[in-house]
């Protein structure tokens, strides 16, 4: 881990089966994460993700570029454009700063509409671990 490393992108094809998977696995029942017809009717194209999709696939991203050892202190996300199916988020991060074992770092995932996700991910990654 050092300041300025870039993290490898991580296409994620954006499904309508990973939108309500999501969406059930977090027991989000909002409609306009499952049901396309009542999405429209609200103004929406489709369905789209659920901010709790978008958190675990920010960590998984983090987790599987430092190993099984990382643990995810802190993150914290922002959307943005939605993720619709039939799209892709690219998932990209930068390390902005490291304390010893623990990073920093800037994620962002942008779509076909722009930046659905901006944040930032406290991980600790114990000597020894990958990165």
């Amino acid at each position: 881990m050092r300041t300025g490393e870039r993290l490898p992108p991580l296409e994620i094809a954006v499904t309508r089966t990973l939108v309500v998977a999501g969406a059930i696995a977090s027991r989000d029942y909002q409609d306009v994460h499952h049901d396309a017809e009542l999405a429209r009717s609200k103004g929406s194209p489709d369905i789209f993700m659920n901010i709790l999709t978008t958190n675990g696939l920010v960590g998984r991203y983090i987790t599987d570029h430092f190993g099984p050892t990382a643990v995810l202190r802190r993150v914290a996300i922002r959307l943005g454009a939605p993720n619709y199916p039939g799209d892709t988020m690219v998932l990209t991060g930068v390390v902005e700063a490291v304390d010893g074992d623990t990073a920093t770092v800037r994620v962002v995932g942008e779509n076909g509409v722009g930046k659905h996700v901006t944040g930032t991910v406290t991980v600790t990654v114990p000597s020894g671990g990958a990165g």
